[in-house]
């Protein structure tokens, strides 16, 4: 049995990476459906689809709790799977499993209150004003800014958080590939002044809302003012997720250290860029 981290590509590893460190006891399997990354500029139906082949091959494997260690998978194919799939799933493997994302944790960490929390709205119109107004930018995919999940989500618990996303096609592309550096800076110097004209000034705070800008997460900050806070999700994916297994110690995680990474498309060492990152060659198996 083992914990299972699933993502497009090599992204998901920053959050693998923060959790091996949090659980280093715990089993890991991580599965990078790399054949059909990048999922941001795929439709609706084909994310839920390619997920939902992606966790069953995962719970094959012997995941119990399979972290989505993507954006545009949470927003768009997590409900979904845990309302219509996962326990159909449950059943059939007759074992406790579960899928979790990476967005809860997320906007708990960026507003500072729990998911459950939701603001009281009688005094929006005509009630208190509102003296001071924090921005916060979200840079992600395609398919996590139209699904405005943080948008929303913010929304429900803050209304003194103003949201701006910025979508940044081919982004993640580009570090899957294992771009150049000074390609990639150019990309996210571009998208960080985007969202500042746009804005009309720089955000108070970022949320880097794909897993995969985490490997670049130097070229953000090099781009923000200094000082901006940045929201890092692995961490906060971590601090959720040792919350849950407190409150849910039915689940069997394996206790032998064990990581192994699968790909669903060209097996072997991966990109210099993801070398880098990880702080040693990695290579995976064929899934």
């Amino acid at each position: 049995m083992a914990i299972g981290v699933f993502d497009s590509g090599v992204g998901g590893l920053t959050v693998h990476r923060e959790l091996t460190r949090r659980f280093p006891r715990r089993d890991f399997i991580y599965l990078a459906d790399q054949a059909n990354a990048p999922y941001g500029g795929r439709e609706g139906e084909d994310i839920v689809n390619l997920t939902r082949a992606g966790c069953e091959r995962l719970f094959e494997a012997g995941a119990s709790v399979i972290v989505l260690a993507c954006n545009t998978a949470s927003a768009i194919a997590l409900r979904r799977l845990q309302q219509t799939w996962v326990p159909e799933a449950r059943a059939r493997h007759g074992r406790p499993i579960n899928v979790l994302g990476i967005i809860v944790p997320t906007i708990e960490a960026a507003t500072g209150l729990p998911w459950a929390f939701e603001a009281e709205r009688s005094e929006r119109f005509g009630g208190d004003k509102i003296e001071a107004i924090d921005v916060t930018g979200v840079f992600c995919t395609a398919a996590t800014a139209m699904s405005r999940v943080y948008e929303i989500e913010i929304d429900k618990r803050r209304e003194d958080l103003a949201v701006f996303s910025e979508p940044c096609p081919g982004l993640a592309g580009l570090i899957e590939l294992g771009a150049p550096t000074e390609e990639l800076k150019l990309v996210v110097d571009d998208h960080v002044d985007a969202l500042r004209r746009r804005i009309g000034r720089h955000p108070d705070k970022a949320i880097l809302g794909c897993t995969h800008y985490e490997i670049v997460a130097d070229l953000f900050a090099a781009a923000l003012p200094p000082g901006t806070p940045v929201i890092h999700q692995p961490t906060a994916v971590a601090d959720a997720l040792e919350r849950y297994f407190l409150r849910h110690p039915d689940y069997d995680l394996g206790s032998d250290g064990r990581r192994t990474f699968l790909t669903s498309g060209k097996a072997g060492p991966q990109s210099n860029l993801v070398a880098q990152f990880w702080g040693e060659p990695l290579t995976f198996d064929p899934a």
